[in-house]
């Protein structure tokens, strides 16, 4: 990876441009509280199924009567694209009884069944509820994926379900060491999203500068449309394209250091320059009036309005965002706009990666049952289904072969061709879900674009939010190998 000296402040040209507002007092108020996986218990309940013989067609040995349990998140990709995936898996168990249960309240529903020892055999433990994988996994809560990794893939026998994958899905299930803990399904691209209809209405190109990004929301402005909005209830959205724009400043050994919770990470000049130019946003109100009370859904639906030209966001966009989208809205993504000309990496730096985790938890009745139906889901067919309904890729390499892409899915692709080398992969959304969701973002970066906040004691609450969690000796601390 190499290493960069860091920046010094008089080295980072516009950062010198960038003038902060007189400190605001800061108002108190109540954040947004998230359920934290406590993935507690080792109360024992029924014991596992008999494993059933293994074969050419059952390389993973299930029982072919066992009932298969399966949790999905029903999100921004719906529950269809797993519904579909069962029908193959009892196509070829035809004696199983299949249990699906759709929801949003994953950790409320599930985590009892954890702590009783009873929980189901495959969870899409995603959405504002989602269990924290960095607690499962440190508490050995979750079954080692490594044999479907090494099993036949559902396509070709002579080839692995780990050589199938897309690059860097599989290691994102690693948290410590070779075992395989989880299995991101959807392949997503985290960016700055828009509308080059509405782009061409304001005769503008996406703008590669900050300079330029912030010309182009003064003159949105001035047609009373605002230059940004986001999930202010949900404000850890903004590091979609605040994490690779600090990455672009500074180079992606910034996020590592920040990832590894190292003292100070926070405090880089590159962290301090981002900060800053977002602030900057809300400064000269390009943001939304009212951004800050929104959810998602309703952020995305003012977006879709054309309230405002950009948001923060995931490749799950288009299928939420679908019921509101205007035909001619042409959606697209682009990387984060550049700082100045001493940035650290490319225009085109982007956060792409895997996407939607499934696990199958290490107590789950019917195991072998929760691995083999991934990697039905892992297979060409499968993989389709899900790139045609829910306008998104998957994390099987391929699959879009003679479909015809939506201008988000082929600005997706074009993004990820742009970017080259330079797709960074922050974990602290899945190494330290608290932190990320309910402190950085936010206590701290929420709190800051609300107004709240200023970028140094953002920066400064931040620090100490992370300060905290790397000297807490009650979760597991990992680090970038």
């Amino acid at each position: 990876m190499g290493s960069t000296s860091a920046h010094k402040n008089e080295g980072l040209g516009r950062r010198d441009v960038i003038k902060r507002s007189a400190a605001l007092g800061l108002i108190t108020v109540p954040t947004m509280s998230f359920l934290s996986a406590c993935a507690s218990g080792d109360s024992g309940g029924d014991d596992p199924v008999e494993k059933g013989k293994t074969s050419a067609k059952n390389p993973l040995g299930v029982n072919e009567s066992a009932a298969l349990d399966v949790v999905i998140f029903n999100g921004g990709f719906g529950e269809q694209y797993a519904k579909d995936a069962e029908k193959v898996y009892a196509g070829a168990f035809p004696k199983a009884k299949i249990k699906h249960t759709a929801t949003q309240k994953i950790q409320s529903q599930l985590q009892p069944r954890f702590n009783g020892g009873t929980p189901p055999d495959l969870i899409d433990n995603s959405g504002a509820e989602q269990m924290d994988m960095g607690v499962l996994v440190g508490k050995k809560q979750l079954l080692d994926l490594t044999p479907l990794m090494d099993a036949p893939s559902y396509d070709d026998p002579n080839k692995k379900v780990r050589d199938t994958l897309r690059p860097g899905v599989l290691e994102m299930g690693q948290f410590d060491g070779d075992p395989v803990w989880i299995m991101y399904y959807a392949y997503t691209v985290y960016g700055v999203w828009y509308s080059q209809t509405a782009l061409e209405k304001l005769d503008a190109e996406y703008p590669e500068t900050w300079d330029d990004m912030l010309a182009l929301c003064a003159k949105a402005k001035k047609q009373g449309i605002a230059g940004w909005t986001y999930p202010g209830k949900y404000p850890y959205y903004l590091p979609f394209s605040l994490y690779p724009f600090i990455a672009k400043i500074g180079g992606r050994e910034v996020l590592d250091k920040i990832d590894n919770l190292e003292p100070n990470a926070w405090k880089d000049p590159a962290v301090k320059a981002a900060f800053e130019a977002y602030y900057e946003l809300k400064q000269k109100g390009y943001i939304l009036d009212g951004t800050p009370g929104l959810t998602h859904i309703q952020s995305q639906t003012e977006w879709t309005k054309g309230k405002a030209l950009f948001i923060p966001n995931g490749s799950w966009v288009e299928n939420e965002a679908a019921p509101t989208t205007p035909k001619d809205f042409k959606m697209m993504v682009a990387a984060p706009s550049g700082l100045d000309s001493s940035d650290k990496l490319p225009f085109g730096t982007i956060w792409a990666s895997g996407g939607e985790p499934f696990i199958v938890p290490a107590k789950a009745k019917n195991p072998q049952g929760g691995m083999e139906q991934l990697r039905i889901m892992l297979s060409e067919e499968s993989s389709k289904n899900f790139t045609k309904q829910v306008k998104s890729l998957s994390a099987f390499n391929g699959g879009t072969d003679g479909l015809t892409l939506s201008t988000a899915m082929q600005a997706g692709v074009d993004a990820l061709k742009k970017a080259g080398d330079n797709v960074v992969n922050p974990r602290m959304q899945d190494w330290y879900v608290k932190l990320q969701k309910e402190q950085i973002g936010t206590a701290g970066i929420g709190e800051m674009m609300a107004g709240r906040l200023t970028p140094a004691e953002a920066i400064k609450k931040i620090q100490a939010y992370a300060d905290a969690a790397a000297k807490d000796q009650s979760i597991k601390h990992y680090k970038h190998q």
